[in-house]
């Protein structure tokens, strides 16, 4: 397992990272590590890091929270359609059982296609890169934009991905997907060979023929964006594309998440 990339962090916050995921392991509880250090792994790009993001199936969330209060975590579930934090001492873990957007819940998959990696000494399995691709490609906040991560995982994972998988995960958001495939060949126009090229010519014909839905006034947006979609949703009577029976959040799961807008300003 190649350990030469990994992302710095103090040694309180690593003895907190390893006595948590110590116990995660000794419980048999299932988990992926993504995010940075997931990132390094991948791409060989190191950087700091304020957290450290611990992938589970929602089924196993309230075994997981219960053992970190066992252990004297303090723990929060702030987000209950994506997310659960254990705090230890002013450091924190994210818990990511789905997305901010509701659609990459975490299945059976990520763990059947998981890599194994050591992390902070530990053996551990990693998110699969087509599923960082996956997730990452829908967090394009004014705050917050995870394009140049699946850009630099395209420059060096794109001959090895598994690429019929990633156009299932997509699925009808195959859009998102080929707007960052166009990125990628403006911003490498020397590697357009990352991305094979019956993708590129797959997702071309799937945009010529795609045709206009005018009786289906759903803004897509709000699945890219909490909060730069909203005056579509409040002013201009555009259904949301997150809330059911279009996606997998109910009303009151979104305005928890809309709420918290405020917090990050």
């Amino acid at each position: 397992m190649d350990t030469c990339h990994m992302p710095t962090v103090g040694d309180a916050v690593s003895e907190f990272y390893v006595d948590a995921l110590g116990r995660l392991q000794a419980a048999r509880i299932p988990f992926l590590i993504g995010g940075a250090f997931a990132l390094a792994r991948y791409t060989t790009i190191d950087r700091n890091t304020k957290d450290i993001d611990v992938f589970l199936r929602a089924s196993d969330m309230p075994a997981t929270l219960a053992l970190m209060e066992h252990a004297g975590y303090r723990t929060e579930l702030p987000f209950p359609h994506w997310l659960a934090k254990v705090h230890s001492n002013g450091s924190f873990m994210d818990l990511i059982f789905s997305s901010g957007n509701g659609l990459m819940r975490v299945d059976d998959l990520w763990f059947e296609r998981a890599v194994e990696h050591e992390v902070l000494g530990m053996c551990v399995r990693l998110c699969p890169p087509e599923e960082m691709v996956w997730s990452k490609a829908f967090v394009q906040e004014r705050e917050r934009f995870d394009g140049a991560d699946v850009m630099h995982l395209l420059r060096e994972r794109g001959p090895r991905l598994d690429w019929p998988h990633l156009l299932a995960r997509f699925g009808d958001h195959w859009p998102v997907l080929f707007s960052h495939i166009v990125m990628f060949r403006y911003i490498y126009p020397d590697r357009h060979e990352q991305v094979p090229a019956w993708v590129v010519d797959e997702l071309t014909r799937r945009l010529a023929t795609v045709q206009p839905e005018p009786d289906r006034h759903v803004c897509q947006g709000t699945l890219l964006s909490r909060e730069q979609y909203l005056t579509d949703i409040e002013q201009h009577g555009y259904e949301d594309a997150r809330v059911v029976p279009y996606g997998a959040m109910t009303p009151a799961e979104r305005e928890i998440w809309t709420a918290a807008i405020a917090d990050r300003k």
